[in-house]
């Protein structure tokens, strides 16, 4: 939510333009993190977006999240558990930190298992027989029916 600020403090906030320079991030991309609801602003009486410094650590952290794989969504509920308007700590990255190597943790395991599957499809590559263990794992699709059925109905 943007709200307006006093004049007065302004000069403690930053523009769109130095959080993008400072933190390396384009302003195309401060402007969808705070669409997303990732980061905040406030207006000043011109009606323009200013950042509180914090938010430079808070893009910091949705930047290392990203590049790990982290979903927006989770990033989102992270940095809601953090106060707000207070730069995230080295106590908060490392709760963070650690909830977020669960996650990875169990998408490795996940890769792993889809890793090793793998070597049952060399030489057949139609993943559509009966008992494939990617596309049919344990042929659970036979009890709904013939013809094709999704075991994940978003895959």
């Amino acid at each position: 939510m943007m709200a307006k600020i006093n004049p007065a403090n302004i000069a403690k906030r930053l523009a769109v333009g130095e959080v993008a320079a400072r933190s390396g991030v384009a302003v195309s991309a401060i402007h969808f993190y705070e669409s997303k609801g990732l980061i905040k602003s406030l207006r000043n009486e011109g009606n323009q977006r200013r950042y509180t410094r914090d938010v430079l650590r808070r893009v910091a952290v949705i930047k290392v999240a990203q590049r790990i794989g982290i979903s927006l969504a989770s990033i989102h509920e992270a940095l809601a558990s953090l106060p707000e308007g207070r730069t995230p700590t080295a106590a908060d990255w490392a709760r963070l930190s650690r909830r977020w190597q669960q996650e990875l943790d169990d998408r490795i395991k996940q890769l792993t298992q889809l890793r090793d599957q793998l070597d049952d499809c060399i030489g057949c590559g139609c993943l559509s027989i009966g008992a494939c263990k990617l596309r049919n794992p344990l042929d659970e699709l036979s009890e709904q029916g013939t013809g094709p059925r999704l075991l994940e109905p978003d895959a």
